[in-house]
């Protein structure tokens, strides 16, 4: 660990203590006080700490922002596992867990298809925002101006010709994605890749994470994999009332199978038009 990085580390716990000055910064850290200033600035400008009026400094409201979702992203893919790893076993297909982090929707969870075409994805690993079934759920949730703000950041790259053209077409679509409380991505990433996805939400209603199933189209076609989506939504209910402090849902209780569900043809005129 470079001498820099060490020095900062080693005031973070010195702040929790409670707040101190410069020259008590300087003096645990054994270094000059131009030394110790420009450590405080950096991570002040980081959000790491705060300087006070009495020119003391404290650590600052975005370490805990980030300790907090730290837990809650390690609760929730604790609690989904189980849920993601039966729904696997049924489907035998590719199972996602995926948060909103930092303007970048990441994959926290993953497990593998049963069959031998897998897809390249990895935990820790950004998706393709502008198209992923699990980033139109996190991103559907988002506020509107946020929504519109986000979107019109964006790039919008061409992966196939069914991607996401621009600002106006995602908004058009996180705002259905948003109504109808799930959402796919046909061919928008990967021409071969299908997928479909439900969210996860957490004791206030708003959505904490996404999941979801994909499957090459060699293996199961679209409109295959979208008669799963009311098993997806199924476990992602299960994942939202345990995430929530419910009372959890026996696994062995939610193995009806999809065909069990009322008619899901609305649904799939929607999704083929959605993922046009």
């Amino acid at each position: 660990m470079s001498q820099t990085v060490d020095r900062a580390l080693t005031i973070l716990p010195l702040l929790a203590e409670g707040p101190a000055n410069l020259e008590q910064v300087a003096t645990r850290l054994g270094v000059h006080k131009s030394t110790a200033l420009r450590l405080l600035r950096t991570l002040h400008e980081h959000g790491m700490v705060y300087r006070q009026q009495d020119q003391r400094y404290r650590l600052g409201a975005r370490l805990f922002a980030l300790a907090q979702e730290a837990v809650e992203n390690l609760d929730v893919r604790e609690i989904a596992h189980p849920h993601l790893v039966a729904l696997n076993e049924r489907c035998g297909h590719t199972v996602h867990l995926a948060v909103y982090e930092e303007n970048e929707v990441l994959y926290i969870d993953k497990v593998e298809s049963r069959y031998p075409v897998r897809m390249y994805s990895r935990i820790g690993k950004p998706v393709a925002i502008t198209v992923a079934a699990v980033a139109k759920l996190l991103l559907a949730d988002l506020p509107e101006p946020e929504r519109r703000t986000l979107a019109e950041r964006l790039t919008y790259p061409a992966y196939t010709p069914r991607s996401t053209p621009n600002a106006a077409a995602f908004l058009k679509e996180l705002a259905t994605v948003r109504d109808q409380g799930w959402a796919t991505d046909f061919g928008g990433h990967e021409e071969s890749i299908n997928c479909v996805g439900a969210p996860i939400r957490g004791a206030d209603g708003r959505v904490v994470a996404a999941c979801s199933v994909s499957a090459p189209n060699v293996v199961v076609s679209a409109d295959e994999l979208l008669s799963l989506l009311p098993l997806v939504r199924r476990t992602a209910e299960e994942i939202s009332r345990e995430y929530s402090g419910g009372a959890p849902v026996s696994l062995d209780a939610s193995a009806a199978t999809p065909s069990s569900e009322p008619s899901h043809q609305t649904p799939e005129k929607r999704a083929e038009e959605t993922s046009s």
